[in-house]
């Protein structure tokens, strides 16, 4: 892969030859732009990040998280893009900047959990289970292909939030550039085999019906294949999933402080390793925990920023042979301490009772959803002699331009379904919540 094919300024849905006549802002801010400015993108202010919202202490939603995300790629970025630079110096002749890569990497950056359901990752589960392993999820198997259904039983929000980017109902038509930074995972569901020494292939990136518009990008990229059914990564990835998982390391076990879950104390002794001969216990008196949190967070986020672009540097050009394939947060001084943090995050954050207790109530909600609205559309059209009026009032619930019509025993129903996901998956939690009590009954609208 070359870096001037790779930071090249086309945009999907662009005619082949059409040259951007932007002037005020770069292409790559206004993938930004209209990143923030999209519905999928405000939603995420009511998706939860690891804890359901309390009442008294402010902890992170997945917007505030995508929003810090993309602030931290921001930097990771533009220092990526000044070693680029001064290291290929024919990249100048194309016009590129060192903020116009940070731009690249923060719009993928704010984009990076798009794609997430309601409930976080147990909403990936519960629908994921749902085709699994319920009896009304199982009755499209033997309808659809053996790919399509890989894809309906590993409900993944990095493809997921592929087809939304690409999708013409938001009408984002971003950047090749962003959209293959975005893309950590860059394979199918469906694969013979996958090699675990690889970090790209851990899970997937695209939907089987997204697989033309993944081949469009990789190509005029020049993204190379990795194996028979599995791309490279865009270099620019390693830095977005640098940045994610900088941010949910620390502003997690920031969280799991503020909420009690994880004492003052050992928070300090997590973090302080990171900061080696910056931390100064001295500076922590006189100052409450919430400042001294935010003060050692800063300091943490510093330090790992730098220690991950002097890794990517590092690992560049391998990179862009395809040999280097694993997460740069894995192999900079401080993975020893990330990793500890992670341990200390799973047992006493990620498995507290609140964490819990949010995660069941989103295996029954999007159950619920599923079950009603998947029975509802296989009576109407691969059962209608089990077509009832129950099923006539739960499609009337579904959105004005759901596709309803069209479908039947001789029709592959894998759009279909994957459109009912769509429209669950990009429920709000609250919503999602809301309307699962209406479908059964346990609450009357305007109760």
């Amino acid at each position: 892969m070359k870096w001037e094919r790779l930071l090249t300024r086309g945009r999907f849905g662009d005619k082949p030859g059409f040259i951007p006549t932007q002037a005020t802002r770069s292409e790559f801010e206004v993938d930004y732009d209209r990143i923030i400015f999209s519905s999928p993108f405000r939603n995420l202010q009511d998706k939860t990040q690891v804890f359901p919202l309390p009442d008294q202490a402010f902890v992170h939603t997945r917007l505030t998280h995508s929003l810090e995300v993309s602030s931290v790629g921001r930097s990771l970025g533009k220092s990526a893009g000044e070693y680029l630079l001064s290291k290929y110096p024919n990249l100048e002749k194309t016009g590129i900047t060192s903020s116009e890569i940070g731009g690249i990497v923060a719009a993928a950056a704010l984009t990076h959990d798009i794609g997430n359901p309601p409930f976080g990752h147990a909403g990936e589960e519960a629908i994921s289970d749902f085709f699994k392993f319920h009896p009304l999820g199982q009755v499209w198997k033997n309808h659809v292909r053996s790919e399509q259904w890989a894809d309906l039983c590993n409900f993944e929000g990095n493809a997921q939030g592929f087809r939304m980017l690409v999708s013409k109902q938001f009408g984002l038509k971003l950047t090749y550039a962003t959209l293959a930074a975005f893309t950590k995972y860059p394979r199918p569901s469906l694969i013979s085999h996958r090699d675990v020494a690889r970090r790209s292939q851990k899970k997937f990136g695209f939907f089987i019906n997204q697989l033309a518009d993944f081949e469009q990008m990789a190509a005029f990229l020049g993204i190379g294949k990795s194996s028979e059914e599995c791309w490279m990564r865009h270099p620019l990835a390693f830095l977005v999933e640098a940045a994610d998982d900088i941010c949910y390391s620390i502003i997690d076990l920031e969280d799991g402080c503020t909420m009690g879950l994880v004492s003052f104390e050992e928070t300090v002794s997590l973090l302080a390793p990171i900061l080696k001969d910056k931390f100064d216990p001295e500076k922590l008196k006189n100052r409450t925990n919430a400042q001294n949190l935010g003060a050692l967070r800063a300091l943490a986020i510093g330090e790992l920023i730098q220690e991950t672009v002097e890794a990517f540097s590092q690992y560049e050009e391998s990179m862009c042979k395809g040999n280097f394939d694993k997460a740069l947060t894995d192999i900079i001084p401080s993975a020893k301490y990330l990793q500890k943090i992670t341990e200390v995050s799973v047992f006493k954050i990620y498995r507290s009772k609140v964490v819990l207790e949010k995660e069941a109530a989103g295996f029954q909600v999007l159950e619920g959803l599923l079950s009603v609205f998947s029975k509802a559309l296989y009576h109407q059209f691969y059962a209608p002699d089990r077509f009832s009026g129950q099923d006539k009032s739960i499609l009337r619930l579904l959105p004005e331009d759901f596709p309803l019509k069209g479908w039947g025993e001789e029709v592959n129903p894998y759009p279909l379904i994957r459109i009912l996901v769509d429209y669950i998956s990009g429920m709000t939690d609250k919503y999602a919540l809301n309307l699962y009590r209406r479908v059964k009954g346990i609450s009357f609208p305007g109760s």
